[in-house]
């Protein structure tokens, strides 16, 4: 329980360690920050390992400006690079390719077939239309209705057609 409760009192005092170290903190915050140095011995040790760093960064003249289009430049550097690294890892590279051509070749094949369907669509096949004057009527006489179903397969059944 009481690491836990360091770990979270560690997290408070995290940014008032870079402050020390860089010479920005307030007297009231330096209290509050010696009493916590002198029980937790993890803030000590950061403070340790971070005060030589400080020193050799105040002893660097500060790097000029490198300009607006940077962060482009080094975010187009960093993805060309992690592509080139996932390329030369993939062992999947020849069925990425296989799948590309299979999709390219489905994708040429529907459209071969979409163009012959429109085309088809626009000329209609000849076809021998009937027209009423040839079809016979399969109730011939409109003001008698079969009284059950047996009566209308027989009607159907009639190779006369109704027709005597």
């Amino acid at each position: 329980m009481q690491a836990e409760f360091n770990k979270l009192a560690c997290l408070e005092f995290e940014a008032l360690l870079e402050d020390h170290v860089t010479g920005d903190l307030s007297n009231a915050d330096a209290a509050k920050l010696a009493d916590h140095l002198e029980s937790c011995v993890a803030c000590t040790t950061a403070l340790e390992n971070a005060a030589p760093s400080a020193e050799l960064l105040r002893a660097l003249s500060p790097a000029p400006d490198p300009g607006p289009g940077f962060s482009r430049l080094m975010m187009a550097r960093i993805r060309q690079e992690l592509s080139r690294l996932n390329e030369q890892k993939s062992g999947w590279q020849p069925f990425v390719s296989l799948a590309w051509r299979f999709a390219a070749t489905a994708t040429l094949a529907l459209a071969v077939l979409v163009t012959f369907d429109a085309v088809r669509h626009n000329n209609p096949p000849d076809v021998a239309y009937l027209h009423p004057t040839q079809s016979r009527e399969l109730f011939p006489d409109p003001g008698r209705v079969p009284a059950d179903g047996d009566e209308v397969l027989m009607m159907v059944a009639d190779t006369n057609h109704g027709q005597r």
